[in-house]
């Protein structure tokens, strides 16, 4: 495949890119309809995502991991560095489907970084790859590009490697939360008669957003490629 040089072979190439940034734009609008439908469903214990959170991590042993509460929707995450769970407000607050479902996938990481999770350890190692890789890959590749100078690009392209590998050790990291996350809801009565089905239905949206984003990854390295064999 040609796409010929200069600026018109840089913009016509991102054809490539368009099934990927479709698949996002579902998966989002996917996560929204799922997040904002189960956040109107209560389960029935009543129990907070706060709750939840504390029931699945004292369950493993975790009493020394801390839940924080953060501004923003869908901001929650888990810091291994600190060993704290940082839930949104609505998840921290509300006793819905959604809430307790996002609060234990990030005490499923939790879990994961207790247990020595492989790819969880994995991820870390690479994050600050990653992030230096996703900083300065474009940047090179474009003044490679623009420039002539092949050296550049091969190392634009070595350096957005790292955030493609990034993106494809997430996938197994997330899913596995997930999976945790759905068992020990059930095994810690946290959700009653098929409740977690909601809860599945919003991580299995969610997840669908790591795999657009691994897709998007790996079209933009097949495009920086192609546009680089393109002047040899």
């Amino acid at each position: 495949m040609y796409y010929g040089y200069g600026y018109m072979g840089w913009y016509a190439s991102m054809i490539i890119l368009v099934p990927a940034l479709l698949l996002t734009i579902y998966a989002q609008a996917k996560v929204k309809t799922n997040y904002n439908k189960y956040s109107q469903v209560m389960n029935m214990r009543r129990i907070s995502g706060a709750q939840a959170a504390r029931i699945m991590l004292d369950a493993n042993g975790l009493h020394h991991v801390k839940i924080n509460i953060i501004n923003g929707k869908l901001t929650d995450h888990y810091d291994p560095r600190t060993q704290t769970v940082t839930l949104s407000t609505d998840v921290y607050n509300n006793a819905s489907i959604a809430s307790i479902g996002v609060a234990c996938h990030e005490c499923g990481h939790a879990v994961q970084h207790a247990t020595g999770y492989s790819p969880l350890k994995f991820r870390s190692f690479v994050v600050p790859m990653a992030n230096f890789g996703s900083g300065m890959a474009i940047p090179l590749f474009v003044l490679g590009f623009i420039m002539g100078i092949e050296g550049l690009e091969i190392l634009g392209i070595l350096f957005f490697s790292f955030a493609v590998l990034f993106q494809a050790v997430t996938l197994p990291v997330e899913f596995n939360a997930s999976k945790r996350a759905l068992a020990q809801m059930q095994d810690l009565g946290i959700v009653m008669n098929g409740e977690e089905q909601g809860a599945k239905k919003v991580l299995s949206a969610a997840a669908m957003t790591y795999v657009a984003a691994l897709l998007v990854s790996l079209l933009q390295l097949v495009r920086l490629i192609l546009l680089s064999r393109s002047r040899r």
